[in-house]
């Protein structure tokens, strides 16, 4: 089932703008509220709950053809400032909404990715039977915004309890290239240690909408994120979708 771009974004863009004023006026409605120790011992201001992220993980291509050889470990590092705005009603929840870079590293094996050719399509070249590069690496950054909504079982010590979140993330793209390092004969013989850089953003669809989840204890989680939307523009390459999953190394 496909899904369209126009309108999926648009949808997700009228979610996200929903759950961050919703988010607003709970922080609002907490911060006018006067809060004392003896009725309720939460401690609002400056509590420790994830306002940075790091994020590494293993990132593969759900959808890829077997025509495309990808080898070796294919890479995400993701990092995020976040804003933690808790529930009035309820301290053991809480939406962190905020803004990063994520990038994803793609090692192919014995293949040339064409990102600035200029055919219709986008050519992922089988060199097999030619020369080819010893490491091709396709590599994607993002500007995104990541929207969670937040379980912490004890709201007063975050650092040390479990935590829990689902959440969605929203991202535009900053640039995509490839690296070719060193040209190698059929036989495997070095002809030319040297690296190819191309960038182009000419075949991808530069908007990104990834659904993700976190589940952990204390400043470490485990992380997955799925992408809703298709990697490359329709039409020009096969339906990809990216997904990643990995570690989360928060604080703050």
């Amino acid at each position: 089932m496909k899904i369209h771009l126009p309108i999926t974004a648009f949808i997700m863009k009228k979610v996200f703008l929903l759950v961050a004023g919703f988010a607003m006026t709970l922080a609002a409605s907490a911060q006018d509220s006067t809060v004392t120790v003896k009725s309720n011992p939460f401690k609002r201001a400056g509590r420790a709950n994830d306002h940075l992220m790091v994020q590494l993980g293993y990132t593969g291509w759900a959808g890829q053809p077997d025509t495309i050889n990808t080898g070796g470990f294919s890479k995400s590092l993701n990092i995020y400032f976040m804003l933690d705005l808790p529930f009035k009603s309820n301290p053991k929840l809480s939406v962190g909404i905020g803004a990063g870079i994520g990038s994803d590293n793609i090692i192919f094996r014995k293949t040339y990715v064409d990102i600035k050719g200029s055919s219709p399509t986008l050519d992922f070249k089988d060199l097999n039977d030619t020369n080819y590069f010893k490491k091709t690496k396709l590599a994607t950054t993002y500007l995104e915004a990541p929207l969670e909504l937040r379980f912490v079982s004890d709201p007063n010590n975050s650092d040390r309890s479990f935590k829990a979140a689902l959440g969605v993330k929203v991202g535009t793209m900053l640039n995509a290239h490839t690296r070719n390092r060193t040209l190698k004969s059929r036989s495997g013989t070095t002809l030319n240690d040297y690296t190819l850089k191309e960038a182009s953003k000419r075949y991808f669809n530069t908007t990104r909408i990834a659904a993700t989840a976190r589940i952990g204890w204390g400043h470490f989680t485990l992380y997955g994120s799925y992408q809703l939307t298709n990697l490359f523009k329709d039409g020009v390459a096969a339906e990809i979708r990216p997904y990643s999953i990995g570690i989360t190394l928060s604080g703050l």
